[in-house]
């Protein structure tokens, strides 16, 4: 009987990360569940085991150099069959009105966290000679995110950085996929500070839906998924309408009431 698979996912208590967790957990995998906050980390932890499965949890914050040592520790010298970067957090309202602080935790969430996670993930994947990446981007990430324009760039850096390395592991026996959703229901829109705004009241994606098919996704090696027709329309389209049209479009939804 083979051993099971090791599962790593990042920002995995709650939305798309625990749904995530739930698909490899039922997959049979041993899961790794990383977050910063030991309350929901923990439930969702608890949650998963009453179903069978095997879990460790990681807290740590992966804004920082400390927070991604402490990740890695955790991990050891355990193989990675399928890694999910998923941690990743939104910043509401209008760039000069931000505090740098709310700023600059976001870029060191969303990409260099992001990016030194990879760096490491793929470097002991090659070595092995396989394993699954999924990080999660955004159709965000085609569009100038006016009134979340942090985000939204940090997003189209992901978006490109997958790509990318998925180039540069073709033949490796390693496949990177990106995921990138549209509005998903989760807790990401209050704790951004979007709740005034017309995107806290969008019709959003069911984060179960959205994690089912980018799990299937890099299971299968697909270069990457955007789950739901609309937002492939809209994705489509981003790619024909000026910037400066598009901008104003996310302004309407975005801009604080």
């Amino acid at each position: 009987m083979s051993e099971p698979k090791t599962a790593l996912i990042t920002g995995g208590s709650s939305g798309i990360g625990l749904e995530l967790a739930r698909c490899a957990a039922e997959d049979g995998s041993t899961v790794i569940l990383c977050a910063d906050g030991a309350e929901k980390l923990e439930a969702a932890a608890a949650e998963l085991r009453a179903g069978g499965a095997t879990v460790q949890t990681v807290i740590a914050d992966l804004t920082t150099e400390q927070g991604l040592d402490t990740l890695w520790s955790a991990v050891a010298d355990r193989p990675l069959d399928h890694v999910m970067a998923n941690a990743g957090r939104g910043l509401g309202h209008s760039f000069v009105e931000q505090d740098w602080r709310d700023i600059a935790d976001v870029i060191a969430l969303n990409v260099t966290g992001t990016t030194a996670l990879l760096h490491r993930v793929l470097r002991k994947m090659q070595a092995r000679g396989q394993g699954r990446v999924l990080a999660t981007g955004s159709i965000a990430g085609f569009i100038p995110g006016s009134y979340h324009a942090i985000y939204n760039a940090s997003k189209a850096y992901v978006d490109s950085l997958c790509s990318a390395l998925r180039d540069e592991t073709r033949d490796s026996g390693v496949t990177v996929t990106c995921l990138m959703p549209g509005l998903t229901e989760s807790d990401f829109f209050a704790d951004a500070d979007l709740g005034d705004t017309r995107i806290a009241e969008a019709d959003k994606g069911d984060p179960r839906d959205v994690a089912r098919k980018g799990y299937e996704a890099m299971k299968a090696g697909r270069a990457g998924i955007t789950p739901g027709v609309m937002n492939k329309i809209q994705t489509a389209f981003a790619g024909l309408i000026p910037d400066s049209v598009l901008a104003a479009m996310h302004r309407r939804l975005a801009e604080p009431r």
